[in-house]
Order: structure tokens, then C-alpha cells, then sequence
């Protein structure tokens, strides 16, 4: 029984370790928002970027397609784009008097969607549909995307003018909605250097199938109930918080999270303890996820709003309401 929950096999965390260091021989700094983008994609889940432009976001997706051989497709969002940019259209030639199908750039590994709030309703509603269910209808025809399949979708905070809200119901199919930074003057330093210096590639150390396989790695990583009914509570609080003692936070949310908040953050807990070397995941894998899974699904009232409040800052406080479940957990007494 005490060989049920250890530590990662060492080829698993030779192969991680390999991607790591790869993108990191590109990409200086950034180390939580790439941590953030490994665990999405051994979690299978898609990613909300935040962050004004030059941070590297482009860059650090379509490096770690590079070392896992996979497709990336980037796709820069404009008010003029049309749902078959997106995801392909009917082609009729000619000469031969038939229709053929084009497929758009969707169909890739790593699609990066950049700025994704620029472009109208029908185009998000089009990504919607890949994003959940992995395929698109052209023609009444349905066509799978490639596996593994990650969406990373990036929003500028500081121009607003001409941009298109991403709709409830697209913003809850995020897994993560992540705050990218400016680097550290020393980050920004060797940045330069980098830049004027010789030109650094990322090496190929992984295949599409080893990335597959670590998916499936990730989905064996033990979760203590505990750590679920944890998950459940502070998801639960952000829609109902006088349940769990803050009643004077009512009035500043009007929607929390759904039920896929509850799913993500044990998802992400999972993923996040596999990068971290374990096959089992403790409260702090999960306790480090909670603002960048529940940031985007909680909904500020008016009054919230007006009270300077951020998603953020709410989400502080249910998390200083709702306790984390203690040590040992159920692996740590098996294993004794």
C-alpha cells in the first residue's frame, strides 16, 4: 500500500522537465503564466490572457507547440472577421462543377485566438463550439480538430474602445483567465540580450502522443474527496456567500461560478501536482489556482463596481472564509 502515492516516474518528469527547459531557453521570465499554460494543457482545458502587448504571449505558445511537434495556428481578431476565417468554408471549383471543403486555422494544436474581444458575436459563438466540443459543422459536415487541442485567447486591457464583451457563456468555457505582468528589470535585461544576441531556437523533445499520454498521466492523479468538497465550497460561495458567513458580500456579485469552476480548479489541482513531481495533489496545488480559475466567471454588481472592488479581491476573502482541508489528507495516511 505505501507505493500507491509517490512521486511522479522519472521518465514523466524527464520529459516535463525537457519541455520546461526548452521553452525557457526562449522565453525569459514568465514563469507562473507558462506554469499556468502546462497545467491547461495537461488538464486539456483552454486559456484567458490579460496583458498589455510585448509580454511574450505569442511567443511562449508557439514555443511550447515547437518542442511538442505540434501545429500552431494564431489568428488576430478584427472587427471584419467572419465565422469561416475561422473554422473553414465550402469551396465550389469550376472546372469540375464540385464543392470542396477549405479548413480554417482552428484545426491545430495550439491555436493562439489574439485579441479575441475584437471580433463579433457570430465569430466568438463560432470559436464557442471547438472550444467545447473539439470539432466544427461546415456544411453539415463535422470535422474533429486535431488532439491535443488548446485555445489560449488573449485580451488587451488598456485599448477598449471598438471591442465586442465576450459573451457568459464563452467566458465560462476558459479554464483559466490569467493576468500577465511586465518582467523584473533583470528579466527585462536579459530580454535584450536575447534579442540582439544569436537567435535561440526551442528543440522538439516531445511528440503530440507523449503529450496525449501525459494528459492521460494527469488524469490519474489521486484527488482526495476532501480537496473536491473544497473546490465545491468556494465555487459555492461565489454564488451564495451568506452561506458561508460573508452575507455583506451579496450585493456586490451578481453571478458566481458554475458547476465547471468545481471541475476546473480539481482539474487544475491534478495537473499542477503532476508538474510539481507528485501523483497526488495536496491543498496547495489547488489553493494556488483558485484566483485564475474563478476570476473571469465571478460577475460584479453595480454596487460592486462602484465600490472599486475586483473579482480578485472577493475572491481574497471567500478564500479566507472557506479553510483549505487540513494535513495529512487520506494518501498521507495510506501511506503510513
Amino acid at each position: 500500500m505505501s507505493t500507491e502515492f509517490e512521486s511522479t516516474s522519472p521518465a514523466t518528469a524527464e520529459l516535463m522537465e525537457q519541455i520546461l527547459y526548452q521553452v525557457k531557453r526562449v522565453v525569459v521570465g514568465q514563469d507562473r503564466f507558462l506554469e499556468r499554460v502546462m497545467v491547461a494543457m495537461l488538464a486539456g482545458g483552454h486559456l484567458l490572457v490579460e496583458g498589455v502587448p510585448g509580454l511574450a504571449k505569442t511567443l511562449t505558445v508557439k514555443t511550447l507547440a515547437d518542442t511538442v511537434r505540434g501545429q500552431f495556428k494564431r489568428i488576430q481578431f478584427t472587427p471584419d472577421l467572419v465565422p469561416a476565417d475561422l473554422v473553414g468554408t465550402r469551396i465550389y471549383n469550376q472546372k469540375t462543377g464540385d464543392f470542396s471543403t477549405s479548413l480554417g486555422p482552428v484545426f491545430a494544436n495550439l491555436l493562439l485566438a489574439d485579441e479575441i474581444n475584437r471580433a463579433p458575436a457570430k465569430v466568438q459563438s463560432a470559436l464557442l463550439e471547438v472550444m467545447q466540443e473539439r470539432q466544427v459543422t461546415i456544411a453539415g459536415e463535422t470535422h474533429k480538430v486535431p488532439r491535443p487541442f488548446l485555445v489560449m485567447a488573449t485580451q488587451n486591457p488598456i485599448e477598449t474602445e471598438g471591442t465586442y464583451p465576450l459573451p457568459e457563456a464563452q467566458v465560462d468555457r476558459f479554464m483559466m483567465k490569467v493576468l500577465v505582468d511586465y518582467p523584473t528589470d533583470e528579466e527585462e535585461f536579459v530580454i535584450v540580450q536575447r534579442v540582439i544576441g544569436p537567435q535561440v531556437d526551442a528543440q522538439p523533445v516531445a511528440s503530440t502522443e507523449q503529450l496525449a499520454a501525459l494528459q492521460a498521466e494527469a488524469q490519474r492523479v489521486y484527488v482526495d474527496p476532501s480537496l473536491i468538497q473544497y473546490a465545491v465550497k468556494l465555487v459555492s460561495a461565489t454564488r451564495t456567500p451568506e452561506k458561508h458567513g460573508l452575507k455583506d458580500m451579496r450585493r456586490f456579485i451578481t453571478f458566481g461560478a458554475s458547476p465547471r469552476a468545481s471541475i476546473n480548479l480539481t482539474q487544475g489541482a491534478r495537473a499542477l501536482a503532476m508538474l510539481r513531481g507528485r501523483n497526488y495533489a495536496l491543498p496547495e496545488d489547488m489553493t494556488a489556482l483558485v484566483p485564475d480559475v474563478l476570476r473571469h466567471r465571478v460577475t460584479l454588481s453595480y454596487e460592486g463596481l462602484s465600490e472599486g472592488l475586483t473579482p480578485d479581491s472577493l475572491i481574497e476573502r471567500i478564500m479566507r472564509a472557506v479553510p483549505a482541508p487540513p494535513k495529512p489528507l487520506e494518501h498521507e495516511k495510506l501511506v503510513a
